[in-house]
């Protein structure tokens, strides 16, 4: 479809007019407008880029979490052992308090290992890396675009005067 070519002072609006202009010659304000389009596309690019990473971090921490309440788990049951260890058959194979002992020692060691377990995979989680390094790189261009922006001149408009 042709653009409608005339004079605006006619009441017609040249539809191409902007399409052969250098983006020197573009206004001020229209940068600006494509500036806050162009920020408020990256802030939203940025704020999925954080919810992947986020999700990732989230199902690590749900296996170290698992790992430690498997040890949480098993040191419960480990006390339960005991009483039930005691009451029942290593009084009648050894001394009473030995055997207490030995089955204590036993579970307390595989809850131990398991908590410890998962205490480490929890201290590996960190913050979304990638999404802080490329905010961080994002300020610092859209400061500098700002500063660039304000401290040039306004080009010359030609209005017919």
């Amino acid at each position: 479809m042709a653009a409608t070519r005339s004079r605006p002072d006619q009441g017609y609006i040249d539809q191409d007019s902007d399409a052969g202009q250098d983006s020197d010659e573009q206004p001020l304000g229209q940068l600006f407008s494509e500036l806050a389009d162009n920020l408020q596309q990256l802030m939203r690019k940025e704020v999925e880029l954080a919810k992947v990473e986020a999700t990732e971090q989230a199902k690590r921490a749900s296996k170290a979490g698992a790992m430690f309440g498997a040890g949480v788990t098993l040191g419960i049951f480990g006390l339960l052992l005991l009483l039930f260890a005691a009451a029942w058959g290593l009084a009648t194979v050894m001394n009473t308090g030995l055997a207490f002992l030995i089955v204590s020692i036993l579970c307390l060691v595989v809850a131990g290992l398991c908590a410890v377990l998962g205490r480490k995979r929890l201290a590996q989680i960190r913050p979304p890396q990638e999404t802080v390094q490329t905010i961080k790189q994002d300020v610092q261009v859209a400061q500098s675009a700002l500063k660039r922006g304000l401290s040039a001149e306004p080009a010359p408009t030609s209005k017919g005067r």
